[in-house]
């Protein structure tokens, strides 16, 4: 019986983010924490002579979180862009998973079409020694251009 070795598991503060905002690259070294979801939606399909429903897919919505260390006023100044002059700024996230540990190589996701939902643009937290901020986002395309290795045992 194959069983999952723990020094194949993906370390998560190994690896790259990086936003592509107006052609210009910017690593970035405050994230904390970034995910990004893909939720299908669906059509109820009630079928004569059964007493369920169906569901068919007919699309999807992609949406993010980003935690990050506050101490770049990068995103403030995409998002005072917009609320100054109506220029609202779609950009890509690249995002890279890499741990030299184990055998599963690397994954990079391209996130296509971001944009800001909400930004905090100012803070203070007497009580924090690290200042955080949480940014939602959606976005509307996405490509893997590497994937994890397969495992074989």
């Amino acid at each position: 019986m194959a069983y999952l070795r723990a020094k194949d598991t993906v370390n998560g503060a190994l690896g790259t983010c990086y936003a592509r905002i107006n052609g210009e690259r910017h690593e970035l070294m405050q994230v904390k924490q970034v995910s990004a979801t893909v939720k299908k939606t669906k059509t109820e399909i009630p079928i004569l002579g059964l007493t369920g429903k169906q569901h068919k897919s007919g699309g999807w919505e992609g949406s993010g979180k980003m935690t990050i260390y506050y101490v770049s006023s990068l995103f403030r100044k995409v998002m005072l862009e917009y609320m100054k002059n109506g220029v609202d700024t779609y950009f890509e996230l690249m995002i890279t998973n890499e741990d030299p540990t184990g055998e599963t190589g690397r994954q990079t996701v391209l996130l296509k079409d971001v944009n800001l939902d909400e930004m905090v643009m100012a803070k203070l937290d007497v009580d924090q020694f690290a200042l955080e901020e949480e940014m939602h986002f959606t976005f509307g395309d996405v490509d893997l251009l590497d994937t994890f290795d397969a495992l074989t045992y």
